[in-house]
């Protein structure tokens, strides 16, 4: 059972557990108040308002000064990372391209940190962060504006067409994209960022293909494909590896499909625990290094 749930203290007001946190160290209103350069009513008054949000004492007197209560101490423990729990949300690609070096990461700096994942299509994660059942998400563009949404750009990503053996013939030749209409393309099912993504720049090309095959995942197409069952629409780093080794090749069209990113989108409405703070920033600085 959760202490302090996310319905009880998104709408605290910020400032107050950071006075929180300046008390717990100092063990004194005095100390706090004089560290943070405000009066004592000041963060009284806070330490009181957060008391009240969150319907627990947090704080008991001493003679020289508070200490923590039980519940004081659980709220403290939260806030310098010792415990607490993030929920994100992850399409297939980020997940296995982008983000398990960093949560590994995170996890030998903060092994009291839970960190759960639901594996959804970008549209679903998206789903998932309005509806507050995820701390944020790590999807594939395009992304459906929102005026609370705000996306952070991390990795670039290339849309391609690989093929196995039986298509050799196209290896050596420099395609247009209306050539796909008389191929056995495949592609991923259902409403993914990465369909949508990839038909909207074919019908800007006054093209339209109607697949072999529509498959749950990436892995699955890039399977397929290497037994020369169609050619497979996908994210280049699903099919590196058999390019690499031979048993898949890349078509080669007259005009690249124009790159998109992996980006971290987060609920502007709704203010990010100390821990999905820390780790969304990882992610962020981790990129720009």
């Amino acid at each position: 059972m959760r202490l302090f749930s996310q319905e009880r203290s998104m709408d605290i007001n910020l400032e107050y557990y950071k006075i929180f946190y300046y008390v717990a160290g100092s063990q004194s209103i005095t100390l706090a108040a004089e560290q943070l350069a405000i009066s004592q009513p000041a963060v009284s008054q806070a330490v009181k308002h957060l008391e009240q949000a969150l319907s627990c004492p947090l704080f008991v007197p001493t003679t020289k000064g508070v200490r923590l209560t039980k519940e004081g101490e659980k709220l403290s423990e939260m806030l310098n990372l010792e415990q607490g729990e993030i929920c994100i949300g992850a399409s297939d690609m980020p997940l296995k391209y982008f983000l398990l070096p960093y949560l590994e990461e995170f996890h030998e700096r903060y092994p009291g940190i839970r960190v759960t994942v639901t594996n959804a299509p970008t549209p679903e994660t998206i789903r998932h962060l309005c509806d507050g059942r995820i701390d944020f998400g790590i999807v594939s563009t395009p992304v459906e504006k929102r005026a609370s949404l705000k996306c952070v750009p991390v990795k670039e990503i290339r849309d391609v067409f690989v093929a196995g053996r039986k298509f050799e013939y196209l290896k050596e030749r420099m395609l247009g994209y209306e050539e796909l209409m008389k191929l056995p393309v495949m592609c991923l099912e259902g409403n993914t960022s990465t369909r949508t993504y990839v038909e909207q720049f074919l019908a800007s090309k006054q093209v339209t293909i109607r697949p072999e095959f529509e498959l749950a995942t990436s892995d699955m197409l890039i399977q397929f494909a290497v037994r020369n069952l169609g050619i497979a629409s996908v994210v280049r780093n699903f099919a590196e590896e058999h390019l690499t080794e031979g048993d898949l090749f890349e078509l080669r069209f007259l005009e690249e499909i124009p790159a998109r990113t992996f980006c971290i989108v987060a609920n502007e409405r709704i203010p990010l625990s100390a821990a999905a703070a820390t780790l969304m920033n990882v992610l962020v600085q981790g990129t720009s290094q």
